[in-house]
């Protein structure tokens, strides 16, 4: 089935092997005579518009080569037509090469954040003189908070009065918290405040290493201009706590100091000669803003019916609602 892909590649004898990694796009690696890549079926689902990212890769991809030509980056790779995006039997596939490595599923241990860390903030360092307007939006108001707050009101007034009523003390925190929009506002108003490139889906899968080095970012899909609270706030969402969003034992919830320190050092030092003092004071922030943001998208969904996020059983995205409320709370007694 596949072979019609391969053929426009030119690749010859090409062996697919699944690879489990990523929720969002089907990937495969595949070994061919002609090498080793990396190729996948973007969800259009979530990526409405794929020559968007397309067109994001390419670029700064071209920009390292005329800049960087060494750096480690996922290049796209063309087909015997010189396209890097094929659509075929309404689905749209792209490959890349395939850089030695390997992604974790999970972190365990607070140098794994700090290079992690360090690797993201080295990709947006890198790209300080990129022009930022070349870069097409994937996904329109992905971290706006102030968006995700007026999505949370209207499934109050629209929503499921049975599943309001058992969201209550949700409802009562989030609402109690709405000083972080407030504080969004001002932030993105903000003089001093930078539209950068901007990863936006800085979980721990998305770094490559090799032994116990991250050696580059991978996943551009969501990279797009943003606010470094995008990254450093996603960050401390997925690596502050030993356990994940789909816990519900609420007492295993913890922000582990360490890897807070391992965040702040790891990408301070990339980029902490490009962010100002205004963005500085806003680093802790970061989290707030990301954390409060992902349980204000659970609990919308939850009221909607659970119409966005997957789920497999009743009552899923109020646990996860309250999970990042914990998160939340701990990460404030910092």
């Amino acid at each position: 089935m596949m072979q019609t892909i391969f053929d426009q590649y030119g690749w010859e004898n090409a062996i697919a092997i699944p690879l489990s990694q990523g929720l969002i796009n089907q990937t495969y690696e595949l070994q061919t005579a002609q090498g080793a890549f990396i190729l996948q079926n973007i969800n259009t689902q979530v990526f409405k518009d794929p020559y968007a990212i397309d067109h994001n890769i390419k670029s700064i991809g071209q920009y390292y080569n005329t800049t960087v030509p060494d750096q480690l980056y996922t290049h796209l790779v063309p087909n015997l037509r010189g396209e890097t995006l094929i659509e075929w039997e309404g689905k749209y596939y792209r490959a890349f090469k395939k850089i030695e490595g390997f992604a974790l599923d999970v972190l365990t241990n607070a140098d794994q954040a700090k290079e992690a860390a360090h690797q993201f903030g080295k990709f947006t360092a890198s790209l300080s003189e990129f022009p930022i307007e070349a870069l097409k939006v994937t996904i329109p108001h992905f971290h706006d908070l102030a968006l995700r707050y007026h999505q949370f009101e209207q499934a109050l007034k629209h929503g499921d009065a049975n599943r309001m009523t058992e969201a209550k003390d949700a409802i009562l925190f989030l609402q109690s918290h709405h000083a972080y929009v407030k504080q969004w506002l001002h932030f993105t108003g903000h003089q001093d405040a930078h539209l950068r490139v901007t990863h936006h889906d800085t979980k721990i899968s998305n770094v490559l290493f090799k032994d116990d080095a991250a050696i580059c970012v991978i996943d551009l899909d969501t990279t797009m201009p943003g606010y470094f609270i995008s990254d450093v706030g996603d960050m401390c969402r997925t690596y502050l706590c030993p356990v994940n969003e789909a816990c519900q034992d609420l007492n295993q919830i913890k922000v582990l100091p360490e890897r807070w320190t391992a965040i702040q050092e790891g990408y301070l030092k990339a980029m902490g000669e490009f962010l100002t003092s205004f963005e500085k004071d806003h680093f802790k922030f970061s989290g707030q803003c990301i954390i409060y943001m992902q349980a204000l998208r659970f609990l919308t969904d939850f009221l909607e019916l659970d119409r966005y996020y997957r789920v497999e059983r009743p009552g899923q995205n109020l646990d996860r609602t309250n999970n990042q409320i914990q998160l939340l709370i701990e990460f404030n007694q910092l």
